[in-house]
């Protein structure tokens, strides 16, 4: 056991999916893994470990935000010798173009966040997307007639700005849309010498001001699940 996951050595697979809420963990657990079994509670954060199409597989929620992220990150790494981490998210567009449901497959996580500054001195680090499972994600979605857009993402630590119409700027740079973890999940595996992606499925647009449910973000974000289910098939 780690400190916030009351894991055995072994309960855990070495491929992870990771979306951050706990319930959303639930649903792909109950909904596309065979036999699966919740190896954690602690804090309410669920993980479960089942196999995929007799791959074993685990999912892990992560909570909100890159200080949460990282701990479970660090954990099933360091602890439980996890190898390749998928985060499936939700994430809100800067373009018109780039619809609520549709998929980001992040290359790489801008961010607001001093975290890396601190880790790094002042230096500046950029979080890469894993190669390996990037290109898998790519040939997966292709083969699976999956719609996506792939480009750089921005992790912030501030869900409601003070500025208003400040994403306008990141938009302008070429930034897909935002989320909260990816640039801590991507940092923290590159340190540690495991491989991490971030699929998100957009649940709102900033552009158009189009949103969808907390209901509609736990349960219906299905294609992105399958696409990180497939990728982790593929890859391995």
């Amino acid at each position: 056991m780690s400190v916030h996951i009351g894991a055995e050595k072994g309960a855990i697979a070495e491929s992870v999916l990771m979306p951050g809420d706990p319930l959303r963990a639930r649903f792909i657990a109950e909904n596309f893994l065979d036999d699966p079994v919740c190896y954690n509670e602690v804090r309410g954060m669920s993980g479960y470990t089942g196999s995929y199409k007799g791959k074993k597989i685990s999912v892990q929620g992560s909570g909100m935000g890159q200080a949460s992220l990282a701990i479970y990150t660090n954990e099933l790494i360091d602890e439980y010798g996890v190898k390749n981490l998928i985060r499936v998210g939700s994430c809100g567009s800067y373009h018109k173009d780039i619809h609520v449901r549709d998929l980001i497959i992040a290359m790489s996580a801008s961010t607001d966040s001093a975290m890396n500054k601190d880790r790094f001195n002042g230096h500046f680090f950029a979080p890469t997307a894993d190669y390996g499972l990037f290109k898998a994600m790519i040939d997966t979605a292709e083969q699976l007639k999956m719609p996506f857009h792939a480009g750089n993402i921005l992790a912030t630590d501030t869900f409601y700005q003070d500025d208003r119409e400040g994403w306008k700027k990141w938009a302008k740079f070429g930034v897909l849309g935002v989320e909260m973890e990816s640039a801590a999940l991507y940092t923290i595996a590159a340190g540690l010498g495991a491989r991490a992606l971030t699929v998100c499925t957009v649940s709102d647009n900033l552009a158009t001001e189009e949103f969808t449910s907390s209901e509609e973000r736990e349960k219906s974000f299905t294609e992105m699940m399958i696409l990180a289910l497939e990728t982790i098939l593929s890859f391995q």
